[in-house]
């Protein structure tokens, strides 16, 4: 009898059907973010990474071309098991013969080569509007920017990217998640904390004012609560991207690096399900702030996805991940972050839910403590190997990323 037969058994035991756990889990796509690979650097501008976010590190072997780029996309998600979807920034836009154009001119046709990838791969495409790195970024400032310029320069943008987003849509074959995210704010205490989230509304009212398919195109709205530089107030806060959302029946997005350190995201789904048909969500591991450190297979991660599992809600939920750490090899925090997702995916998948539901429900919480702990304890890690050796990806992925590393990235 093979280790998976026994844990098999073992999960019996709490009535839990591991085999229907890893089919299941097979087909919850996860959108996995390209900017992992070059440090959110982009093709479009050149500008230095801002926004109050950073990527620190400088480790070799860094993608530097879209040919580059899309190779190491294809090496981390050839050890990445499950169904994916490539999320794409506008700032990944791919000019060819010296062309350059603006970020509110950008068109479909600068991100064919992106379509043909993911059709040539059977996979879909999410996006997002780069209201960060740029020279029309003024006084940290773009859809709430008192200057009529350049907010008119954003919302252009935005509707540009609208219309992209229903392009890959309908070249995929699958929904696009476009998801907006401004880096608006104040370094110190503001004067005025009304007018800036006023002429946030006032552009996103004319955004979502460009007529689009909503059954191709899912918008989404993020919020944060600070950044580099801005840490006294963002105009795009949780109350009201919230508030927004509901009221204009778009979205809401979640990031989990981007709440005070004692708020967890996983408490808040629950919630959001209750009011909204679909919720989104980007997986970070936020280290004292929104550090954007690889995601691990720790507390917050498990619980994010148990709350998805026991809710029902695979199918309502947005999952995609959102991290860079260019400290170390890169597509090695590509495989590990994506992987770590999938793993608490999976854990939840393999939890008792009815029997602990029915527990709570019956005021029994001493059993359901002990039932908790003892599935710490179950022998997961069989049926995760058998997942991924179902799966088609190797168990142990670190050999062949170092001998990319030493066969490609170092040539760079």
């Amino acid at each position: 009898m093979s280790r998976y037969d026994e844990a098999k058994k073992i999960y019996e035991k709490f009535g839990v059907n591991t085999d229907k756990a890893i089919e299941t889990l097979k087909s919850v796509p996860i959108s996995v973010h390209c900017w992992q690979g070059d440090d959110v650097t982009g093709f479009d501008c050149g500008e230095s990474l801002s926004g109050g976010i950073q990527a620190t590190g400088n480790y070799p072997g860094k993608a530097a071309t879209p040919d580059e780029l899309m190779a190491d996309i294809d090496k981390a998600f050839s050890l990445i098991p499950g169904k994916k979807k490539l999320n794409l920034h506008a700032s990944y836009a791919v000019f060819e013969n010296g062309e350059k154009v603006g970020r509110d001119k950008i068109e479909p046709r600068h991100f064919e080569k992106w379509v043909k990838f993911a059709k040539e791969r059977n996979m879909g495409l999410d996006f997002n509007p780069t209201l960060f790195s740029h020279p029309m970024v003024k006084d940290n400032l773009t859809l709430s920017s008192p200057d009529e310029k350049v907010r008119t320069y954003w919302i252009n943008h935005c509707k540009a990217c609208l219309k992209i987003s229903e392009y890959f849509a309908e070249e995929t074959g699958e929904p696009c998640v476009m998801n907006i995210w401004i880096p608006d704010g104040y370094k110190d205490i503001p004067a005025d904390r009304l007018s800036p989230r006023a002429r946030f509304k006032k552009s996103l009212d004319e955004i979502l004012s460009v007529p689009y398919d909503k059954s191709k195109v899912y918008v989404t709205l993020e919020s944060k609560v600070f950044g580099i530089g801005l840490e006294a107030y963002t105009v795009g806060s949780a109350e009201f991207c919230l508030s927004y959302s509901s009221r204009n029946n778009i979205t809401p997005l979640m990031d989990n690096g981007h709440y005070h350190p004692t708020e967890t995201v996983s408490d808040k789904i629950p919630s959001l399900l209750l009011f909204n048909e679909k919720i989104a969500l980007h997986i970070t591991r936020p280290m004292r702030w929104d550090s954007d450190h690889v995601v691990l297979f720790d507390d917050e991660t498990r619980e994010i996805a148990r709350e998805i599992v026991r809710n029902d809600a695979l199918d309502r939920v947005f999952i995609a991940t959102d991290y860079f750490d260019a400290s170390i090899n890169r597509i090695s925090a590509w495989v590990t972050g994506v992987r770590s997702v999938r793993k608490a995916l999976l854990f939840a998948l393999l939890q008792p839910d009815g029997e602990m539901k029915k527990l709570q429900e019956t005021g029994n919480m001493t059993r359901l403590m002990v039932l908790r702990e003892e599935m710490k304890t179950a022998p997961f890690g069989d049926v995760w190997e058998q997942y991924l050796k179902t799966s088609g990806v190797p168990v142990n992925y670190l050999d062949e990323i170092e001998k990319y590393e030493k066969d490609v990235l170092s040539a760079r």
